[in-house]
């Protein structure tokens, strides 16, 4: 269990991974639920996403390439699972 803010290197983990799939999942289920609404507010609610997007950078080294770039798809749902998650970690650990 965590005493205080002290965390363990396997609890930090295991609330970062759980985060991340809560926003990947919440961000599939909010598409999902757009995608066979009706228009309307609903369907503009679930449907519509912002993305933040870092560009690609290259480095090529002799003989080695690489591509690094970052792109988030922000939605309703996405944020919704993540702040589920937070209240869940908040209860359960805190």
């Amino acid at each position: 269990m965590l005493k205080g803010w002290e965390l363990k290197a396997r609890e930090l983990t295991f609330i970062i991974v759980a985060l991340l799939l809560g926003a990947v999942v919440g961000g599939f289920v909010g598409d999902m639920i757009g995608s066979i609404l009706p228009p309307g507010a609903a369907k503009t609610l679930f449907s519509k996403s912002v993305q933040i997007v870092f560009e690609a950078v290259h480095v090529d080294v002799y003989s080695i390439s690489f591509t690094f770039g970052l792109m988030f798809k922000i939605n309703f749902m996405s944020v919704l699972t993540v702040l589920l998650v937070i209240i869940y970690f908040r209860w359960w650990y805190i």
